[in-house]
């Protein structure tokens, strides 16, 4: 009787960060995913406060919830992340259609990256890896080496 790989839910930050580090190699595209996927983040974050703050909210607790699940210090990074990106929205009269440009560039940011790498995104494989791309940029912010 073969053993089946862990479920992608059951997987460690360690697992999910290796796995992901696979496709972020070459310097050029992790440089190029430093910026953009804490880009893409927040202007996920934008496009939901212009449409209901209270949906995004909602949204960021559960995601919070799957960083918990994870990891207490990504868990608190990420929190506070959150927490200043949607307290300076509050700030800025930037509505739907500039925070979907910059989604927009973002992503195109990110696909030229992944062309140099020659390797598929990701998310491809598994939707999960868009809550990934964040944890794996906060890591390396915090110091963790799992990102090589």
């Amino acid at each position: 009787m073969s053993r089946r790989p862990p479920r992608m839910s059951k997987r460690t930050l360690e697992q999910w960060l290796s796995e992901y580090s696979v496709s972020h190699q070459n310097l050029i595209n992790k440089k190029i995913h430093w910026l953009c996927v804490p880009t893409i983040f927040v202007s996920l974050l934008g496009m939901g406060m212009s449409l209901s703050v209270w949906f995004t909210l909602v949204l960021s607790a559960l995601v919070l919830l799957f960083y918990m699940r994870l990891s207490t210090p990504l868990f608190l990074a990420m929190g506070m992340f959150i927490l200043i990106c949607l307290s300076v929205m509050t700030l800025l009269p930037w509505g739907f259609k500039v925070w979907a440009g910059v989604f927009v560039v973002a992503w195109i940011g990110q696909f030229i990256g992944h062309k140099i790498e020659g390797k598929k995104p990701s998310f491809f494989e598994d939707l999960q890896f868009l809550l990934i791309g964040p944890a794996w940029v906060a890591n390396s912010l915090m110091g963790n080496k799992n990102n090589s």
